[in-house]
This record gives C-alpha cells, sequence and structure tokens, in this order.
C-alpha cells in the first residue's frame, strides 16, 4: 500500500504574522512597524495570503483597510497557529511555562490570588499574565484568543459556542447585605442577634434602594435571573462596576447591596455589615473554567488546571 502524500502548505507563518498585525493595527504602517518590517513587505505578505486563500480578508477604501467578513474566523485560526509555532519554538522554555489568565471581577480580587500562591509553589519560575474584567469582557477575550484560560461568575455565553469548552468548577451564593443600623431597614424588620442577619420579604426588598453590579458581569446576570425577575418594581439606584465601591457605599448607608459572599466576609466577620435574608430567594451560582478548544494546552496549562480542580 501506498503511502499517502504529504502536502507542504503554501501559507507561510510570515504571512499569517502578517495579517494577524493588520487585524489588530488596522493598518499596514502600524502593521510594518510592530513587526519591523518595510510597509512594502507587509503589503506583499497580505496579498499572497489572500491569493492562497483565495478570499479577501480586508477591503480597500482609498488608503484604508476595512476589515472583511472573512477575516475574523481566519483571525482567530492564526493565532491558534502563531501560538503553536512559539510554543514549539521556545519548547524548552515553555516546560516552566507562562500562562495567560482571565478571571471575572470577584474570582480575580478574591479567589484567584491563594491559587496563584499555589501555582507558584509548584512551579516558581512561572510567569502568569492577568486579565481582570467582568465575565462578558473576560469570555470576549477568550473567544480571542488572548487568555489560555478564564474563571469566571456568571453563566458564559460565548458567540461561538462550538469553539469554547466551560466547565462548572466551584459554587458561590450572592448575599444581600446592609449597613448593621440601616436607616432603611429600621422599623422594617429585627436584627437577629443569634443568626446575626435580617429577615425580610421580597415585598419588602422591593421597596427599597438596592446597589447592584452592572450589566455583562457573572453578578448582575445571577442577580437579574434569580432576584429582580421577582420584583419587576424593584428600586435598582445604581449599577456600579466596582464591587469595592457598592461595599463602600452601602457602610455609607446609601441602600443595600448585593454581592459574592467571598466580597464581605471580613465586613461580616467585624460586624460592619450583615445579612439580610429574603425569604424564598436562593442566589446561589456557578463558577466557570472557559477556554478556546483551538488554544494550546502547555504543561503549566494542564498544572493549573489540575490544581484548581482538587482545591
Amino acid at each position: 500500500m501506498k503511502k499517502a502524500m504529504q502536502t507542504l502548505p503554501k501559507i507561510t507563518l510570515k504571512q499569517l504574522a502578517v495579517f494577524v498585525s493588520i487585524y489588530q493595527t488596522g493598518s499596514t504602517s502600524r502593521a510594518s512597524e510592530a513587526l519591523h518590517l518595510s510597509q512594502s513587505a507587509v503589503s506583499s505578505a497580505l496579498s499572497e495570503l489572500e491569493a492562497r486563500l483565495q478570499m479577501p480578508l480586508f477591503e480597500r477604501v482609498g488608503r484604508r483597510l476595512n476589515q472583511h467578513p472573512n477575516a475574523h474566523p481566519i483571525y482567530i485560526q492564526a493565532q491558534a497557529i502563531l501560538e503553536q509555532s512559539l510554543t514549539l519554538e521556545h519548547y524548552h522554555k515553555y516546560q516552566v511555562g507562562q500562562i495567560h489568565i482571565g478571571a471575572s471581577t470577584t474570582i480575580g480580587n478574591y479567589a484567584l490570588p491563594p491559587l496563584l500562591a499555589k501555582l507558584y509553589q509548584a512551579l516558581p519560575d512561572a510567569r502568569v499574565d492577568m486579565y481582570i474584567a467582568n465575565t462578558q469582557e473576560v469570555v470576549a477575550e477568550v473567544e480571542q484568543l488572548n487568555i489560555d484560560i478564564a474563571l469566571v461568575e456568571g453563566m458564559p455565553r460565548p458567540t461561538d459556542i462550538k469553539a469554547i469548552e466551560q466547565r462548572a468548577w466551584r459554587t458561590d451564593t450572592l448575599m444581600i447585605f446592609a449597613k448593621r443600623d440601616s436607616r432603611w431597614l429600621a422599623g422594617l424588620a429585627d436584627y437577629q442577634e443569634t443568626e446575626r442577619l435580617y429577615h425580610i420579604t421580597l415585598t419588602q426588598l422591593a421597596k427599597l434602594p438596592l446597589l447592584v453590579r452592572e450589566a455583562g458581569s457573572g453578578t448582575r446576570q445571577i442577580i437579574d435571573e434569580q432576584l429582580l425577575k421577582h420584583l419587576p418594581e424593584a428600586e435598582v439606584i445604581m449599577a456600579i462596576q466596582q464591587s469595592e465601591a457598592i461595599k463602600h457605599m452601602v457602610s455609607a448607608d446609601i441602600g443595600l447591596g448585593c454581592l459574592s459572599q467571598h466580597v464581605i466576609e471580613a465586613e461580616l466577620a467585624a460586624g460592619k455589615l450583615v445579612q439580610v435574608k429574603v425569604a424564598g430567594i436562593d442566589l446561589s451560582r456557578t463558577w466557570w473554567l472557559v477556554w478556546h478548544k483551538a488554544r494550546h494546552q502547555s504543561p503549566i496549562w494542564q498544572t493549573f488546571i489540575d490544581m484548581i480542580q482538587d482545591d
């Protein structure tokens, strides 16, 4: 039996690198500066790639380049190929490893630091890059292949679900809370000393000012799906991007807040903030691991995955 003939690819890594740089910078001149190539060499490499693919990647409008609809899927594949090529080229360095980790805000600020400490303990020479933003923004970075692995609070909603792997990781509970002697609860509910919390009803909560995270955050997703749907007339007075800002505003008695238990545990322990338990409401949620299926899974990637799943 004859062996199948292997076909050598005609597309080069240089052509892919030029295309990725143009896609990211928006012009051949900026790409030539980034890659230290002449502008004519950049333009030539792009034309050669388009010829090999037999499709346009950019539309020329005067001296401007506008992305063609073909460009995005090719960009995703090109990023993966270049990443794998660099990993192969510097394989010995990847034995100790470099990893790009994304995390939604609550996880990045409160749950991830001890996990990174464990990673550095296992791999002292590890090189870690961090990206912390809300869930929607982090998942978008995963889709662009800018992040190796992401840890997010809300249910991931990628635009291309077939390209993204997501796995349940941990459970967490959101907590409604207030200042210890909040004026909003005076005469409305009695503080339970034994439980160290207030009990109120949904009807009562609907009349109180509520400070919440912004749309796009994992915390806000759970609030919308598991709390606010029961409170169509709730007084949500402010959507805020930072959990720390919500804590400080609740401490100033501007309203009640709703955040992960991890965010306010120190203030609860000190008695500065107190839980407000609402009858019939469950604010538990799942934290997720998210990665792109085309992303190279280096040794440090696998070490990190194994570590956080055993945690």
